[in-house]
């Protein structure tokens, strides 16, 4: 924390992002408190950010340029830490490079701080990122370790972490592609990392180049060292590079014992498993102590959870599949024609070929929301819902006792919702009402 502190104390840095979520906040309210002199922009405007705005207030060294990006703001300064997500051709981002100016991310500035002897593992992945990044950080935590979890993780600013971070800590990490080209650019990898699957996604951001976003996947263990290790899945084995230095386990779901009491449903949730027990493996846990935190965890949110049984109907909320994949593996997750899902979304011009094939033999009913993914789906058979509270009456009323009621988007959010978190949370809100 000290060297972070006199790092950034007297510098100018440009937030690009402030957002609602936590993360630029966080990573504003940190900067601040090291006494940088900050520049907060945005293209939202002050109303739209008024929670995050009124956090800011009390800050004199922080400034901010809300519902536009000025272009000097990204060559009066030090540092641009932009945010995750920022268009890989931003001109803002451009005229900073082109200025000289560091582009710099923080989860990688988190590591770049971290104190010497933090053990930093990074999951990675399109699909079970989340599951496999919660389930190491319970099975550390269940062992008594000191571990902190950030990363892509709702209202969680990495970069604040390292007030908390100390010599011996555990820090897991949720990478997205995003993310990781901050690693990228400064040439780092995680001691530990995981790498569950690489499926199409994100597909317009990267202008739909496959290997653009593997690129920025592969970050995750391109800069590793041999004495650190590397957990993957099955189909990402044949993706590493034989140059590879480090421990290389192929995790698979067959080596857990069959006497373990498994938390989650799915096949594809097994593999998720396989994959955290073989990173807390390679941190060198006890087998026993392994198993008491699989057995202990539950469900993360808007992962297959289960919310609540009515009327001997299971309503399971899976909000955070946004891919076709994603829903296929939940669907398979149950046994066939007892389910009711509810789908649909905006376009993110996947292939759904397989998503319908599987909805038509899986659920004894489908139950489309609004959006321009939904409008491309010619099965006359689907329920059309005009909105999120219409889908869940419907899927109840059309469930019988023992049938599973799933929500499992597989589309994105936009156009109905403010993002995926405002769906989970609206879903979770229907949810609670029901008696």
């Amino acid at each position: 924390m000290k060297e972070a502190k006199a790092y950034f104390k007297g510098k100018k840095v440009t937030v690009l992002g402030l957002g609602l979520l936590g993360k630029g906040l966080g990573d504003t309210v940190f900067l601040a408190e090291c006494g940088a002199q900050v520049t907060v922009t945005d293209l939202k405007d002050a109303k739209a950010l008024a929670p995050s705005v009124a956090v800011l207030k009390k800050f004199k060294n922080v400034r901010l340029v809300l519902g536009r990006h000025d272009m000097s703001d990204f060559e009066n300064c030090d540092i641009v830490l932009k945010a995750q997500g920022v268009s890989l051709d931003s001109p803002y981002i451009a005229h900073a490079r082109k200025s000289g100016i560091p582009i710099r991310m923080d989860d990688e500035l988190f590591v770049s701080f971290a104190p010497k002897g933090v053990k930093i593992i990074g999951v990675t992945g399109t699909r079970g990122k989340t599951t496999t990044t919660s389930l190491i950080y319970h099975i550390l935590k269940t062992a008594g370790k000191r571990v902190h979890l950030g990363g892509n993780i709702r209202g969680v600013a990495t970069l604040a972490l390292l007030k908390k971070a100390k010599p011996g800590d555990y820090v897991v990490l949720e990478l997205s592609s995003w993310q990781l080209q901050g690693f990228g650019e400064q040439k780092i990898s995680p001691n530990v990392s995981v790498f569950t699957n690489f499926l199409d996604d994100h597909m317009n951001y990267y202008k739909y180049d496959r290997k653009a976003y593997f690129a920025d996947k592969a970050n995750i263990f391109k800069y590793q060292k041999p004495e650190d290790t590397l957990v993957v899945g099955a189909g990402i084995a044949k993706k590493i590079p034989k140059s590879f230095k480090g421990a290389l386990v192929i995790a698979s779901a067959r080596d857990i014992p069959k006497s373990w009491k498994l938390p989650l449903p799915g096949e594809h949730n097994r593999e998720n498993i396989a994959l955290a027990v073989s990173a807390a493996r390679a941190l060198k846990l006890p087998l026993a102590k392994i198993k008491s935190g699989v057995e202990s965890f539950t469900a993360v949110e808007g992962r297959l959870q289960l919310l609540k049984t009515i009327r001997g109907i299971q309503i399971y909320n899976d909000n955070n599949a946004t891919t076709p994949e994603a829903a296929v593996a939940a669907l398979k997750s149950f046994p066939k024609k007892q389910t009711v899902l509810i789908m649909g979304g905006a376009d993110k011009n996947l292939d759904t070929k397989e998503l319908l094939k599987t909805a038509e033999a899986c659920a004894h009913t489908v139950i489309l929301l609004p959006g321009s993914g939904s409008d491309k789906i010619e099965n006359q058979d689907f329920y059309r819902a005009a909105s999120l509270k219409e889908a869940l009456d419907t899927a109840l009323a059309s469930a019988e006792k023992g049938d599973i009621v799933l929500f499992s988007p597989a589309f994105a959010s936009f156009g109905l919702f403010v993002n995926e978190y405002d769906r989970n949370d609206q879903f979770l809100a229907l949810v609670k009402k029901l008696k």
